[in-house]
């Protein structure tokens, strides 16, 4: 039992004393701690952790949407050049190319080789003229043909893609022209092979 002695002033001294002193002090650094809400305790280290893993998922959600936007304009970039070279290979299978004038002179100079003088009418116009008139019709077909995939191809690319990511309106808009102007010339195309439009004019 420790010892407590009373000086002149009334004063308690000794050990208890001490005791009484220390006890005070730690109450008060207890109490400014819980006013000032730090602390090493549990509590606080369970809301250290909830605010570590708030910040990771925040930056994990930064990262995938930077992908997912990368990807986006990746996409849209391939699939809008898709757009543009399927309108353009259908005004080209609508207006021609050097392909066709090749093709066509090609069978003008072969119908002329072998058609002999002594050939009739009706021969010399179909070797000379009309299988050039079909080289440039199968050519502008080919044109046409490759316009129409491609156009459909880029329209149902969406739904072979990441779901929920739209596509384009404009990319909509040029591959829908891609596809109109194959379809046009494609009709167009076989109608002047078969001859159903602008055929041989008649030599009897």
């Amino acid at each position: 039992m420790g010892t407590k002695t009373v000086d002149e002033t009334g004063a308690e001294t000794g050990t208890e004393a001490e005791r009484d002193e220390r006890t005070v002090d730690v109450t008060k650094a207890d109490a400014a701690e819980a006013s000032t809400g730090e602390g090493t305790g549990p509590a606080a280290d369970a809301e250290e952790r909830d605010e570590d893993v708030e910040k990771r998922d925040e930056a994990d959600a930064d990262v995938a949407a930077l992908d997912e936007s990368g990807a986006g304009r990746d996409g849209g970039v391939g699939q809008g050049a898709a757009a543009v070279v399927s309108a353009a290979l259908g005004v080209v299978s609508l207006t021609g190319s050097w392909v066709s004038t090749v093709a066509a002179a090609r069978e003008t100079l072969i119908g002329q080789l072998e058609t002999s003088s002594t050939a009739s009418v009706a021969t010399q116009v179909k070797e000379v003229y009309g299988d050039a008139w079909a080289a440039t019709a199968l050519v502008g077909g080919l044109f046409a043909l490759v316009a129409l995939i491609v156009g459909v191809v880029v329209l149902v690319r969406p739904a072979f893609g990441a779901p929920g990511r739209p596509q384009a309106a404009w990319i909509k808009s040029v591959a829908w022209a891609g596809v109109s102007l194959g379809v046009v010339g494609l009709v167009l195309a076989v109608a002047k092979y078969s001859d159903i439009l602008l055929g041989l004019p008649s030599t009897s």
